[in-house]
């Protein structure tokens, strides 16, 4: 089996070598991270200047761009194959409910899936970063599985780990995405030139939260895995934009 490692934290990221370190063994390893921590890239692509690949003393090629330049520059030019699957992570903090629109671990996935290639993504639950080998275990065993039982159908899962020793864990669970509050606000500060310099706030606590939820399953000791789809037409709305823009404005029917 042909794999693509990936990950938005940076080729020098614990979570990444955790990883790698797992899927040792399980069959042909290629990575391919960003140069730089690029958490919150999300889908961005970089089309202003060109990329440069390089390769570390560990053997991981590095990009200076996004997550989803790593991954469409393997797939679609660096590779001599089509790789298998592709997994991204290991991610340090959740990707849980909105966080998927911001995260840069995602995304690679994302860009995997969008390329034609089973994905997946994997992050630890917790920002304390105790226990990769965990998450890195659950990510090995789940490319096992895409081995010996093929999913038989294009799929993008994101996988969210409880940080916490292996033994300790309930089991995984399949989950949607769950939703957060509305983000905190800037911080502001001064800088030591006396500009006005701004941060952006913490995202916001666990809004639905519930049973069923991403959210519920990794706080109660369970790995969460959520199927993902990239179609982001409100359908449920299609209609009511028709009637919202009947008046004045031509608008087919269909």
């Amino acid at each position: 089996m042909r794999i693509l490692l990936s990950n938005d934290d940076g080729y020098f990221a614990p979570g990444l070598e955790a990883l790698a370190q797992a899927m040792a063994g399980l069959g042909d390893l290629t990575v391919v991270a960003p140069e730089r921590n690029r958490s919150g890239a999300s889908n961005s692509l970089t089309l202003d200047r060109p990329l440069h690949l390089k390769r570390a003393s560990s053997g991981f090629f590095y990009v200076n761009g996004t997550p989803t330049d790593c991954v469409h520059l393997a797939v679609t030019g660096m590779l001599d194959h089509e790789p298998d699957m592709v997994v991204s992570g290991v991610n340090l903090g959740p990707n849980m409910g909105d966080d998927t629109v911001y995260s840069g671990t995602v995304a690679a996935a994302m860009e995997g899936y969008l390329l034609g290639v089973p994905s997946i993504a994997v992050s630890l639950g917790s920002f304390e970063g105790k226990h990769f080998p965990t998450a890195a275990r659950v990510a090995r065993e789940l490319a096992e599985r895409f081995g010996t039982h093929p999913f038989g159908a294009p799929v993008l899962l994101n996988v969210n780990v409880p940080d916490m020793p292996y033994e300790d864990l309930k089991g995984l669970r399949i989950t949607r995405l769950g939703r957060r509050h509305k983000a905190e606000p800037v911080v502001r500060q001064m800088s030591p030139r006396g500009e006005t310099v701004y941060w952006i706030g913490a995202a916001g606590l666990a809004a639905d939260a519930g049973e069923g939820t991403d959210f519920h399953a990794v706080d109660n000791g369970w790995v969460s895995v959520t199927p993902l789809q990239i179609d982001l037409t409100h359908t449920g709305q299609m209609n009511r934009v028709r009637e919202w823009l009947a008046d004045g404005i031509a608008v087919s029917p269909s």
